[in-house]
């Protein structure tokens, strides 16, 4: 097999070649026909998240270590004890796979596991050609989503739903603010109107973004850098909104967003671009908001996107396809802004 791997945090990505994993037990083999590019990649490639003030968050990967786990592909092997699948399904991979001993797993939130096996984090992801699957059950049907979108449901669109589930009921278009157009970000707003029937407010600082955002159903756009956006958005809301989703996770969409809420409003913070979150502590219970994380989702979560995606109601993000030979320089650009949407690396 042929992966792209990192030899230490930081590290360019090099092309190495190994032999195919073969199944035990219940493994299930994925040959990857395509892996999303996510902005939690260029985190865990550069080893640390920054959590402001000078300080970081290391990232305890092994060394060498695969990116990606937006995963989909085909089934290539199964091991004697797999079932309820067969070589040849093509599937999306979900990767939060949790240690399935501890409490949290048992209450059905893998993905909060401080222990699992995450693929493409704490096992070899999708920038391989090959990937080992411990079981089925994390195995999803794509229906008729193109291939080189599907693996993307396992992070970005699964993120934005769980986020989006955080602060549902929508009452209105202008009860919900998305910041950050993004890959997910955009995944929040095709979710947001396929499943709560909310065409949201968007928020970023990119004039194209904003522009795509309007094309595929935001009910406004607006650019926090222009002199008057708090102005534009209180205009809109009436002061009104009620959840504002942070998919860049800065100071400076911090300090811009948590002001735009109402009394008893909620903010969502998805993104982990970096930094420190700095609030006048008497407004918290003042004004009674709420400022809450969102890390992935469950397996549950997945099912049931997967079964929204497959109704055909989601509508797609754009994703850019490239040769996995250019993972590095694919990084590089997500990292720098320059990607619209989503990318995939496409594997032989």
């Amino acid at each position: 097999m042929k992966s792209y791997q990192a030899p230490e945090a930081g590290k360019p990505l090099i092309e190495v070649k190994s032999p195919t994993p073969e199944p035990t037990g219940s493994q299930v083999i994925i040959k990857t026909i395509a892996c999303g590019v996510c902005h939690s990649d260029v985190h865990i490639h550069s080893g640390a998240f920054d959590l402001g003030g000078g300080n970081e968050l290391p990232v305890p990967v092994p060394n060498p270590f695969t990116l990606g786990h937006e995963v989909f592909g085909e089934v290539v092997a199964v091991g004697p004890k797999a079932t309820n699948i067969n070589v040849g399904d093509k599937r999306i991979v979900y990767p939060w796979i949790g240690c399935s001993d501890c409490n949290v797993c048992a209450n059905g939130d893998e993905h909060l596991c401080n222990t699992g096996p995450v693929i493409g984090v704490m096992q070899p992801g999708g920038f391989g050609d090959h990937v080992v699957v411990p079981h089925s059950k994390y195995l999803h049907d794509a229906g008729d989503t193109p291939e080189h979108l599907a693996g993307s449901y396992a992070c970005s669109g699964l993120t934005a739903y769980s986020a989006l589930k955080k602060g549902a009921p929508y009452l209105s278009d202008h009860d919900l603010i998305i910041i950050g157009i993004g890959g997910v970000g955009m995944m929040g707003l095709q979710i947001a109107k396929a499943a709560f029937n909310c065409n949201p407010i968007v928020v970023d600082v990119d004039e194209e973004k904003l522009k795509l955002a309007l094309e595929n159903g935001a009910s406004a756009a607006i650019n926090p850098t222009d002199e008057d956006a708090m102005m534009k958005v209180f205009e809109i809301t009436g002061g009104n909104a009620s959840v504002a989703i942070d998919f860049v996770g800065s100071e400076q969409s911090t300090a811009f967003g948590t002001n735009l809420l109402r009394k008893g409003g909620k903010y969502i913070i998805v993104g982990l671009y970096g930094g420190e979150l700095k609030l006048p502590l008497p407004l918290i219970p003042i004004m009674e908001r709420g400022v809450q994380g969102s890390y992935t989702g469950s397996p549950g979560d997945m099912h049931e996107l997967m079964e929204l995606v497959r109704s055909g109601k989601v509508d797609p993000i754009p994703v850019e396809k490239r040769p996995a030979s250019q993972a590095n320089q694919t990084l590089e650009d997500l990292k720098n802004g320059k990607i619209l949407g989503r990318a995939a690396l496409m594997h032989d």
